[in-house]
């Protein structure tokens, strides 16, 4: 038995079998998810063709009824989404469907109106400039959960100051930092970030050129191209573009690029967090949500769910963002197949990053810090971490040289036989009556050796902060 439509699809789906977020848990159930849904998206080709109308007749092109029983129609919960998805297999775009269902619901209350939708315009232009608001409200989203993770760091920077805690490079300890400096630079990146969505955000676009770029078939109905554009700027909210991109396609690859620097910043942070937090470092935990992290094997394990999920969107942004960039490469007046690819990386990007921007407030306004497991850790080596301070403070001793030499040899004793570092320099024949005991129990201390990481989070809280959201 033949369970197939004519057109080749399959039947309609039952509703579970529809992406729900299931395989994409950072942004299941954050407002970003409901920003970008195919809901919004529909509501925001609507949105758009509202817009043009009420445009066209702010400029006498269009009677104004006509625009107020189009605007009146343009409600998403009045059309079929699954019919129009279905649709648009013919078409190899959701809009020419669209423009179908809209015209016969606003005839079925006004019929002169009807003829007035989607006066002129082209599918691309409905689409693109949809896309750009749906953006907006996804990257508005995006800043305001930027703005916590800012704020949130920024308490730790400030709290955790002088906190201090092994500095790691590949993997080992290499000399004494602070918490609040780790901290703090995990704020800069994430302001670096929201710094780069403002400027995005600033400048996204309306999309007007017609069939190809030149709006013919807005001025054979006579408008005045220029002004045309600017009143449907100014019934969006968005920007006036300099020229038509329907392939010029620089406004999705700046929104691209910006929301992949965006799941960067927040992946350090989460990758950061993932190795604090391992079981032999424990230097911080992530908060505490009864059941939350629990392994379905293990029942000690809870594990770092929050970091695992903003790290998971960090590692698809980029992939996603590339094709954004690639489709630069539009032929052409309209590209076939170069814009169709841009819709669902699109929309992907902005809910990862969104997602993950959203989980980043709850990890960092939640963040347990753990100064003692930080001490005991950094009484690992004995003191070895230090031993660059060392070789500095008695190289006027013994020469650099020397000095290196027998730092590389008391630094190895004290790792076999788990002695402070201290005490293997106490006894060392060359320090002999040349630094005192106590002298050098004050430079194996990692708290005296954190150069100017206090001052740097200082000035960092100082010169850093967030833009207006």
């Amino acid at each position: 038995m033949n369970d197939r439509s004519p057109a080749g699809t399959s039947p309609d789906p039952a509703p579970h079998t529809l992406d729900a977020g299931l395989l994409s848990p950072v942004r299941a159930g954050t407002p970003v998810e409901l920003a970008v849904s195919d809901t919004a998206w529909l509501q925001a080709m609507l949105d758009a063709e509202a817009a043009l109308a009420r445009a066209q007749a702010a400029l006498g092109l269009v009677p104004p009824s006509a625009a107020e029983a189009i605007t009146e129609a343009a409600r998403a919960e009045r059309l079929d989404l699954r019919a129009l998805a279905v649709h648009a297999r013919e078409s190899a775009n959701p809009v020419v469907g669209l423009v179908g269902a809209l015209t016969r619901t606003v005839a079925a209350v006004d019929p002169e109106a009807a003829a007035y939708v989607h006066r002129g315009s082209t599918s691309q232009d409905i689409f693109d400039t949809a896309a750009m608001l749906v953006s907006r409200d996804a990257l508005r989203l995006l800043r305001a959960d930027l703005a916590r993770v800012a704020d949130a760091l920024a308490g730790l920077a400030l709290e955790h100051r002088d906190t201090v805690l092994p500095g790691r490079t590949l993997a080992l300890h290499a000399v004494p930092t602070t918490f609040g400096l780790k901290a703090a630079g995990w704020r800069q990146s994430v302001l670096a970030a929201d710094t780069r969505v403002a400027a995005v955000l600033a400048a996204l676009p309306v999309s007007l050129g017609g069939a190809a770029g030149t709006l013919a078939g807005y001025t054979e109905h006579g408008a005045d191209p220029e002004r045309l554009v600017a009143e449907f700027a100014a019934e969006t909210g968005l920007g006036i573009p300099g020229l038509p991109w329907h392939t010029l396609r620089t406004p999705l690859a700046d929104l691209a690029a910006a929301l992949a620097h965006c799941a960067g910043a927040l992946g350090k942070l989460a990758v950061d967090v993932q190795s604090l937090t391992r079981t032999e470092v424990g230097e911080v935990v992530e908060p505490y949500v009864p059941g939350r992290g629990s392994s379905s094997a293990m029942p000690q394990k809870r594990n770092p769910v929050l970091a695992t999920l903003i790290r998971s969107a960090a590692l698809q942004v980029p992939a996603l963002a590339g094709v954004l960039n690639q489709c630069m490469l539009s032929e052409d007046e309209r590209s076939g197949g170069a814009w169709h690819a841009e819709w669902q990386p699109l929309r992907e990007c902005l809910r990862l990053t969104g997602g993950a921007a959203h989980t980043a407030v709850e990890l960092t306004e939640g963040l347990v810090v753990r100064p003692e497991r930080m001490r005991a850790n950094l009484r690992l080596t004995g003191g070895a971490i230090v031993a660059e301070r060392l070789v500095a403070a008695l190289a006027p001793l013994l020469g650099k040289a020397a000095a290196r030499e027998l730092l590389t040899r008391v630094t190895g004793a004290a790792d076999r036989d788990r002695r402070p570092l201290a005490e293997h320099l106490e006894a060392a024949p060359e320090l002999a009556g040349r630094i005192s005991a106590d002298e050098l129990r004050r430079l194996c201390d990692p708290a005296g050796y954190l150069g100017d990481a206090p001052g740097l989070v200082t000035r960092s809280l100082r010169s850093a902060t967030t833009s207006d959201c």
